[in-house]
């Protein structure tokens, strides 16, 4: 059986989507149905990262990538500003048409819309997977390609309920399914101590964690915001960003004179590394903002099952699509964009080791059902109610 994956982003890149659609194709690739050829369909963009893409997300070798030309003008947005964006992503949507237009494949699947509208005037066998909301003015583009493939998948029930509300779409033509983790990679053998002198942190501190992009809808201004309200024993650390928003972020915060424990900005550490840091921590803080409708219902964050699989306790901002994950027994949950809240949750996560003990305990039995096989799994079935691809 054949399967294409179209993936219109960097391979490898750091950010979050790269690890989810690596994980995807390798799950994919060995989901034991049958023997399944799988292959990944990327633009060739310029990339500052010039790891092997299977090295570098410590995957295994599975599956193919094959890179199609595309006119990348995103390293000049600064200039070109949105128009970059819309050059890169239709010339890689006419390659990947004229690659796929004689290939032959059992279904096409990605997170984009542009080349799966290409493609809908002659393939019959395309499933999208959903990952932000499609805005107002992007409506009625999308209801013309829905119209055409054969299901969506959502990363969240928010999502289905609402794309079923917006569009029409009937049970059968949408799937819900949480994204996935690798629980033997983030659920470490080592102590706290052992992962703490592996990454020479210090000892008699108590860690505070963020790990991802230093994004505002994610929350991170106010988890540095709790710095004024927490002791000097305690570090906060972010792990995670590109220089450019570690530039912004440095100089954003540098000036607080009010802060009384020390913030630890670390920068992007390799996939594989945050294993380490989840378990060197006391305390994994998910701070995502109610402010902006991708925060509030859109996210499936991949760091909250990460976090969960850690064993390490969560303190998180109280939105529904944390909600969809976590409740009052597996995580502690904080009132959003509320400094002084977020500062008394990591406070009683810190002081209550019971309290502690219950919720990292709940949360590693909750993140079983999560894993990235299951997924491919459950969307495989999805695919052939619809589309028949097994015998």
């Amino acid at each position: 059986m054949k399967i294409i994956y179209i993936a219109n982003i960097r391979v490898p890149t750091e950010k979050a989507h790269g690890i989810q659609i690596a994980k995807m194709c390798e799950a994919f690739a060995s989901s034991n149905f049958e023997d399944i050829e799988m292959e990944l369909i990327a633009p060739q963009r310029f990339n500052h990262i010039r790891d092997n893409p299977f090295e570098y997300y410590g995957i295994e070798k599975n599956f193919k990538i094959k890179k199609l030309f595309c006119l990348d003008l995103i390293p000049l947005d600064k200039f070109l500003g949105p128009i970059s964006f819309w050059v890169e992503s239709f010339t890689f949507s006419l390659s990947v048409f004229l690659y796929l237009l004689f290939k032959k494949s059992n279904f096409i699947y990605s997170r984009d819309l542009p080349p799966l509208f290409l493609l809908s005037f002659f393939k019959k066998n395309l499933f999208y997977e959903m990952h932000d909301f499609p805005l107002k003015f992007q409506r009625r583009f999308c209801q013309i390609i829905f119209k055409k493939i054969k299901g969506i998948i959502t990363t969240n029930e928010w999502k289905k309920k609402e794309a079923q509300r917006v569009f029409g779409l009937r049970d059968d033509e949408i799937f819900k399914s949480f994204n996935g983790v690798d629980i033997g990679r983030f659920h470490l053998k080592e102590t706290k101590t052992e992962c703490r002198k592996k990454l020479g942190l210090a000892q008699d501190k108590k860690i505070v964690l963020y790990t991802g992009h230093l994004y505002s809808w994610k929350g991170v201004d106010v988890l540095t915001e709790v710095s004024q309200y927490l002791p000097k024993n305690i570090e906060i650390y972010f792990v995670g960003g590109t220089e450019k928003d570690i530039k912004r972020f440095k100089i954003q915060h540098s000036k607080r004179s009010d802060r009384r424990c020390r913030i630890q900005i670390v920068g992007h550490r390799p996939h594989l590394e945050i294993p380490y840091w989840l378990k060197s921590a006391d305390v994994l803080v998910l701070p995502n903002t109610a402010k902006q409708d991708i925060s509030k219902y859109w996210t499936s964050p991949l760091k909250m099952l990460e976090y969960m699989a850690s064993g390490t306790p969560i303190v998180a901002s109280d939105l529904p699509s944390v909600r969809e994950i976590v409740d009052e027994n597996s995580a502690f949950l904080v009132k959003p964009d509320d400094s002084l809240s977020l500062s008394q949750g990591i406070k009683k996560i810190l002081q209550n080791t019971q309290l502690a003990d219950m919720v990292s305990g709940q949360a590693f039995q909750n993140v079983q059902q999560y894993t990235w096989i299951k997924r491919a799994k459950k969307i495989l079935n999805f695919v052939n109610k619809n589309h028949a691809i097994f015998s």
